[in-house]
């Protein structure tokens, strides 16, 4: 009886362990860490003040790595109207949402504005409208970014406000091949959401987290402010010190991003000032993006260096 019981229940952990291996090799037999495409993605619009509207638009660099580039033009380029409407032409990896908008007048009516981007030899385009179900505010951007976890909102979430980087000194700026660029940022916000400041996790939640099956991982957002630099438009490699959390979604276990499930926010400073180098490899020039990001809601700022060598 008791060798019977114990046969059974060592096929029924070869059984367990085997599905639990297939289970991961299917969730993941799909990603790459370079080659693939880079698919453009519509996020909706709002009105502006003035009339007109705001189109918003992100992308989904299948690659978990490769960082590609896509000059203006028949590789990347906005119609009807003008190729160029301020999107980026070097694209970090995996799901990076709400990226950039362009307006349209108040008399666009229900025309499409559509985006199309060729990345390792696959085109790929977004289509953009008016029509109403696509309208968002800044409930639906901090529960499209995963910040409201399951889709629940608060009186902290409603009121929050997004909040403003600005950069010091000179938007357009001269460097040098290999010589750091310091670069002075402030940043303010209101405190909301309030951020997760100590890690909660015990041993028994991590055990959990990790025995979970890759079906029944949520990806969700931890709140807290934090300020990235990267890449907007130019090719070279370039280097921020000290290394900034990654804006876009990488969820591994111990990613330096908000969707890491270990990932804390980075301390604020009191006088809300940060202070990054910016080291170039390559001659050219180079838009960068920085970007503020209490958890729910964001601001942008960007800085022209033409790089000498």
């Amino acid at each position: 009886m008791t060798g019977s019981f114990s046969l059974s229940s060592s096929r029924r952990i070869f059984i367990l362990l085997l599905l639990t291996f297939l289970l991961f090799t299917t969730a993941y037999a799909q990603t790459y860490r370079s080659g693939q495409y880079v698919e453009p993605a519509f996020e909706g619009w709002r009105p502006n003040p003035d009339g007109s509207f705001s189109m918003m638009f992100g992308y989904m660099n299948e690659n978990w790595e490769e960082e590609p580039d896509a000059e203006i033009g028949e590789n990347n380029f906005f119609s009807p109207g003008e190729a160029d409407r301020g999107q980026p032409t070097h694209f970090l990896p995996r799901r990076n949402r709400f990226t950039f908008e362009v307006t349209v007048p108040s008399d666009w009516g229900d025309r499409e504005l559509v985006w199309t981007l060729k990345v390792n030899g696959v085109e790929r385009k977004a289509f953009a409208t008016l029509r109403q179900d696509y309208l968002v505010d800044n409930m639906v951007i901090a529960s499209e970014t995963g910040s409201l976890g399951a889709g629940t909102s608060s009186p902290e979430s409603r009121a929050n406000i997004p909040p403003v980087v600005t950069v010091q000194g000179d938007n357009v700026r001269v460097a040098r091949v290999g010589e750091p660029v310091d670069l002075t940022t402030h940043v303010w916000d209101d405190g909301l959401p309030k951020p997760r400041r100590e890690s909660t996790n015990t041993t028994d939640e991590l055990d959990r987290r990790m025995m979970r099956r890759p079906s029944q991982v949520t990806v969700g957002k931890i709140n807290g402010l934090f300020l990235s630099w990267n890449v907007y438009r130019g090719k070279g490699k370039v280097t921020f010190d000290p290394p900034l959390p990654k804006p876009w979604e990488d969820t591994r276990t111990s990613a330096n991003s908000p969707w890491g499930e270990l990932w804390l926010p980075p301390s604020v400073p009191e006088d809300g000032i940060y202070d990054v180098t910016v080291t170039f490899e390559s001659s050219g020039s180079y838009l960068l993006w920085g970007r503020a990001d209490d958890g729910g809601l964001y601001h942008d700022a960007y800085i022209t260096v033409h790089v000498e060598e």
